[in-house]
């Protein structure tokens, strides 16, 4: 009884949230959502591949920070962070259908571009290795080489974009952009450009999705609506 007081507790939002259309726009983002992960992995194992023969890039931030062994905080944070916003977004509705959407076309965008130029690994870092928790995991759907953009930075920013209007979420992605950004620089397991260019590309890719999904963006609460 308690489980399922619960279970209704999270999803009461739920309730009268789902008219025909809704569930069909839903389906079409998890279809998108799946496609986007089929993408992901196709690219990234062909640019991690590419990337095993390919040239290392200097670069003026890892020439000069410390190598810091981060491997836990890299995947299980990573992993801690898609199950926070995956909770987030089934407990609230109004955000779930344009949150899956921007997430998909967030995928394919990085996929897009990781395949695009091959740069071999930085010389000296701390790559995530399997003595990690949740690293089996973690690389089905993350490799070596996928260099550009940076997803540890641009996703928790896509969380703080799609949450704008909650203040304590957007500043806690914001916060999370930020350390998990330093973090890959600080294992040397991203180029600096991969970090810095992160959130730009995510805001396009936000913007994109609200002008072409704008019926999903309008259930977003605003900060107007607050």
């Amino acid at each position: 009884m308690r489980y399922n007081g619960l279970m209704m507790s999270f999803f009461s939002e739920w309730k009268g949230f789902w008219p025909a259309e809704r569930k069909r726009s839903m389906y079409l983002g998890l279809l998108l959502l799946l496609l986007s992960i089929i993408v992901q992995v196709t690219l990234g194992r062909y640019s991690a591949d590419q990337a095993v023969s390919a040239a290392p890039a200097s670069d003026l931030f890892l020439n000069n920070l410390p190598v810091v062994n981060l491997d836990f905080i890299i995947v299980g944070g990573a992993i801690a962070l898609w199950v926070v916003a995956a909770l987030l977004l089934l407990r609230r509705p109004r955000y779930l259908i344009f949150g899956v959407k921007a997430i998909a076309l967030y995928i394919i965008s990085r996929a897009f571009f990781i395949s695009l130029t091959h740069i071999g690994p930085y010389p000296h870092q701390f790559s995530p290795s399997p003595n990690n928790l949740g690293y089996s995991f973690y690389e089905l759907f993350t490799f070596q080489g996928n260099y550009f953009f940076s997803g540890h930075t641009g996703f928790p920013y896509l969380m703080a974009l799609i949450f704008w209007d909650n203040t304590f979420w957007r500043r806690t992605f914001i916060f999370l952009t930020v350390f998990f950004g330093a973090s890959v620089l600080l294992a040397h397991v991203h180029y600096s450009i991969d970090v810095f260019a992160a959130p730009f590309i995510v805001y396009g890719v936000f913007v994109i999705t609200a002008k072409v999904f704008p019926r999903d963006y309008a259930l977003v609460p605003t900060l107007a609506d607050s």
